[in-house]
């Protein structure tokens, strides 16, 4: 499976003591179908999932992926699936999920390879050289990979 892990950045000199111990853990996205969701991020992304549970009396299930076995070291993504809702509206302040990558276009291919889709193609970011692309995932969450070498 491909290796889309981010570098971490080093942490600034100087920056603020006082959110030391503050940490972003992880980003929920509600799902229309919790197996496709967890094929796309494992199979299709990469990911590992790495747990999972059930809540039968408030009617919904949690699956958890990322890279690297997550947190502490990496963050997650939280999917949630509530029972009987096949659909979501995105909505207009939904932005992106991104991802580092060393070739963005073999990860495109990668992607392709294994039934993603590719939503833009990889190129340089508008006004800038960063070389970026986006994908889709089943339930129409966009995805940036980022180059980073």
């Amino acid at each position: 499976m491909p290796d889309y892990r981010p570098a971490a950045p080093p942490r600034k000199k100087g920056a603020p003591q006082d959110n030391a111990a503050m940490r972003l853990l992880h980003t929920m996205l509600r799902v229309g179908d919790l197996e496709r969701a967890i094929d796309f991020y494992t199979r299709v992304l990469g990911m590992q999932l790495l747990r999972r549970s059930e809540n039968p009396a408030y009617k919904y299930s949690l699956a958890f992926v990322g890279y690297d076995g997550g947190n502490p070291g990496q963050a997650e993504i939280e999917l949630t699936y509530n029972w009987g809702t096949e659909q979501y509206e995105m909505g207009t302040a939904y932005g992106h999920i991104a991802l580092g990558v060393p070739d963005v276009h073999a990860a495109c291919d990668k992607i392709r390879a294994a039934g993603g889709q590719v939503t833009r193609e990889p190129g340089p970011v508008k006004g800038g050289s960063t070389v970026i692309a986006f994908v889709t995932d089943p339930d129409g969450y966009k995805i940036e990979l980022i180059e980073r070498r």
